[in-house]
């Protein structure tokens, strides 16, 4: 009968029958002594190679092995007998190991490739070594270094993937041991009973609660976080090219520093989601970051060093940069491009400020003449980039800061004559020329101000480290807080907890009274 299978180099029918005519009595002898060599095998403790184990050698070629399988099968069975299969002969014995090999062992699966066979397959009707299924603690040895065996699915453990930020890892993270950031799922145990009620009228702070260090240069900026369970987030801009997230509220520790700027970082905000956060840096980058995982989503340059930004209070995805430059570019965030650019014809803007619903904003810059500030404000319409007015403000003090009044049609603006000036927001922008808030000192610096979340009382740094709460209606001075030893940069109240507010000095300390 002629052979159904030809291997390559293998032995052809006729040398196989010439090594068999010995006749019977030796092929059942020679059958017999393996047999009971087998068998001794298997009752043994430790496990010995055999004569039918085919275990690989990932040096030697496929082809030499099935060579050996050739011959190995000619030496030991009658051409004209049918091969017996390990597991009937071992059935026919009533061994219980080859039952636990049988439902055991698992032959390697291994992707073939085309045209040739890979040195790693093996034949998958045979085992690899009967000690796979004798053994199962030895089970490891039979195995290829650098393979796995398969594995049912049903079988196979359930397992989660985590996708850890290269740039931020798990352990360099401050109080973050898992690789999962908490930043957002937390509720600050202080601000949670104050969430079902109704927001209380706005208090003035009075003593130190604490205090924040970390910055190595001036903190520019401090600013609550706006969504009300997660306000106790504060987050601080730094000059030195930091800019960080605080727990103001409870511990005081610093949940994560962001280092996307190579330069000095001038101005800070959050979203309105709060999981995002807009600044704008000295190395003429201005970045959106994500809070809780610190990647860069928008990466934009403005070619000047950027000096405020402000997010569109209709579209959060529009945001304008100002700075050393005389225009003022708005950015769209989704496409990365800029949409619109004002060109005011300036040295610089010092201060952005949207008024409400968006259709018209206010800049600032430091052009000055000498009897009269000619475009130190000017007002802007957002949808024609047309100027709307530049004779808002006629005194000689540049303003590097604005603030809206959360209630009213008016802001206000910190001027370097150290006084703050109301305004109304609707055109034509005339000042009040009976209120103004005196008492603090600017000299200079980029000192801001701030109202409180009713309307009520209005805040101010000032340049002798003091941080000044004002009565907005009467312009009264309420209280004069000794905050630090160095310029008071910025003072931010608490959207959600009464009489509470943070400060930031020239220094680089940022302190939370309440």
């Amino acid at each position: 009968m002629s052979s159904l299978v030809a291997y390559e180099d293998s032995e052809s029918e006729d040398d196989y029958v010439d090594q068999t005519e010995e006749g019977p009595s030796a092929s059942v002898q020679n059958r017999s002594f393996e047999h009971n060599q087998e068998v001794n095998m298997c009752n043994s403790s430790e496990v010995t190679p055999s004569p039918h184990s085919f275990t690989i050698d990932p040096d030697r070629s496929v082809l030499e092995y099935y060579r050996n399988v050739s011959e190995r099968s000619s030496s030991s069975l009658h051409p004209h007998s049918q091969p017996q299969s390990w597991e009937r002969k071992y059935r026919s014995d009533g061994t219980a190991q080859v039952k636990h090999f049988r439902d055991t062992a698992a032959p390697l699966s291994l992707p073939a490739t085309k045209g040739k066979i890979s040195p790693l397959q093996t034949l998958p009707h045979m085992p690899q070594s009967f000690g796979d299924g004798l053994n199962p603690a030895k089970r490891h040895h039979a195995v290829l270094s650098g393979v796995r065996p398969y594995i049912p699915k049903r079988q196979r453990p359930a397992t989660s993937v985590e996708t850890v930020d290269p740039n931020h890892p798990a352990d360099q993270v401050p109080g973050n041991q898992t690789g999962e950031s908490q930043i957002l799922s937390d509720v600050s145990a202080r601000v949670k009973p104050y969430l079902s009620h109704k927001a209380a009228a706005a208090g003035i702070p009075r003593r130190l609660q604490m205090s924040l260090g970390g910055h190595q240069g001036p903190v520019n900026t401090v600013k609550w976080c706006p969504v009300p369970h997660l306000s106790h987030l504060l987050l601080s801009a730094s000059m030195d090219k930091t800019f960080k997230v605080w727990d103001g509220a409870d511990s005081g520790r610093c949940l994560r520093v962001y280092t996307c700027h190579s330069g000095a970082v001038r101005d800070a905000c959050w979203t309105p989601c709060g999981r995002r956060l807009l600044t704008g840096s000295f190395d003429n980058k201005a970045v959106i970051t994500d809070v809780e995982t610190g990647q860069q989503v928008v990466k934009l340059d403005n070619q000047f060093k950027v000096m405020c930004a402000v997010l569109h209070p209709s579209n959060s995805e529009i945001f304008l940069c100002g700075g050393y430059s005389s225009m003022v570019k708005a950015w769209d965030s989704r496409s990365g491009k800029v949409v619109k650019v004002y060109k005011a014809g300036i040295q610089q803007t010092l201060g952005i400020l949207f008024l409400r619903g968006g259709v018209d904003f206010i800049t600032s810059s430091d052009c000055v003449s000498r009897d009269s500030a000619d475009r130190t404000l000017i007002a802007w319409d957002y949808q024609t980039t047309a100027k709307v007015s530049n004779q808002i403000y006629q005194e000689r003090f540049t303003c590097p800061s604005l603030a809206l009044h959360p209630l009213e049609e008016s802001f206000v603006a910190q001027t370097n004559g150290d006084y703050m000036a109301v305004f109304s927001s609707q055109q034509p922008y005339r000042m009040n020329k009976r209120r103004r808030y005196e008492g603090h000192k600017v000299e200079g610096y980029a000192v801001q101000c701030e109202f409180s979340l009713d309307g009520t009382i209005l805040a101010s740094g000032s340049s002798t480290g003091s941080a000044h709460f004002y009565d907005y209606h009467n312009a009264r001075m309420l209280h004069t807080l000794h905050a630090h030893s160095q310029t008071c940069l910025c003072v931010s109240q608490h959207p959600v907890l009464p009489a509470t507010a943070a400060t930031c000095d020239w220094a680089g300390e940022i302190k939370v009274w309440q």
